[in-house]
């Protein structure tokens, strides 16, 4: 991903939770039923991937990460929504449609951050398939690199001052350590009671042999593409950079406690890896 250029990532990870409701087997995992309509034009090529080859342990592995991710985070920020919090920031967005499909969207606003290339890009996206934008809807692009979080939020109608649940997904291994802290930072000084669901990438050390062969499969590819990974962290490295800007950590959720144990009783090829994990933390009062 350039300035210029939408990330390539975020239409990947779409066309992961589109596949996931064509090509896997019942229990679905997670249902985003407008990922595919999203894909426009690219969604047969993009979807007869998966269909074709959609046991193969990357593909597989993509929409595993995808699904699991997606549905551990809304059901927490389900839970922020429903006991009061009125603001939602989604960081590196990409195509998420909570806003355009979640029965609790209307209940919050809604922050996506992201770099404008790939906003753009949505927004075209959106109107292609006849999506409307709902009026809650901030998009606040940003340089995570380069660009303060905070005053951007702010120049969107954002209220530092009021709790809110932050969604960061699928970004900060594509983002310097440098970048990933001053954005915790910058979070660490949002109100008390502000949550944070994350994900992050784990070092070589921490990854089960069935996250290191998709490692070794994929990513190469990832750096072709100019989306290279950047940044792996252990627990332990996170707990104290959250500690150090004002969280108190909730829970690490390996792949395979993100959903209920009896979603993994498939027929299909997916399975969890320990490849990421998911943080989930608050600001302490």
């Amino acid at each position: 991903m350039t300035v210029k250029n939408p990330s390539s990532t975020a239409l990947m990870a779409a066309a992961a939770r589109a596949a996931h409701l064509v090509v896997d087997r019942p229990p679905l995992i997670f249902s985003d039923t407008l990922a595919e309509a999203l894909l426009g034009d690219q969604a047969e090529e993009l979807l007869g991937y998966h269909r074709a080859y959609g046991d193969q342990l990357v593909l597989a592995a993509a929409r595993a990460q995808a699904v699991c991710r997606s549905r551990c985070t809304e059901e927490r920020v389900g839970r922020a929504v429903r006991s009061g919090v009125r603001q939602y920031v989604i960081l590196g967005a990409g195509l998420d449609t909570f806003a355009h499909r979640s029965e609790l969207a209307g209940r919050v606003r809604v922050f996506e951050v992201d770099h404008r290339a790939t906003q753009e890009d949505k927004k075209d996206r959106l109107a292609a398939a006849g999506i409307p934008v709902p009026g809650n809807v901030a998009y606040v692009p940003l340089d995570f690199e380069r660009e303060d979080l905070t005053s951007s939020l702010c120049a969107h109608g954002f209220d530092p001052g009021r709790p809110s649940v932050v969604a960061w997904l699928g970004t900060s291994m594509y983002l310097t350590a440098e970048a990933v802290a001053g954005t915790l930072d910058a979070l660490g000084a949002f109100a008390p009671g502000t949550q944070l669901v994350m994900d992050y990438l784990l070092p070589e050390g921490l990854r089960d042999a069935t996250a290191r062969q998709y490692v070794d499969a994929v990513a190469s590819f990832a750096t072709e593409r100019g989306e290279p990974w950047r940044t792996f962290l252990t627990p332990d490295d996170l707990d104290a950079r959250l500690t150090a800007c004002g969280f108190e950590t909730v829970a690490h959720i390996r792949q395979h406690e993100m959903v209920d144990a009896a979603l993994w009783d498939r027929q299909d090829a997916l399975v969890p890896l320990d490849l990421s994990r998911i943080a989930h933390a608050r600001i302490r009062s």
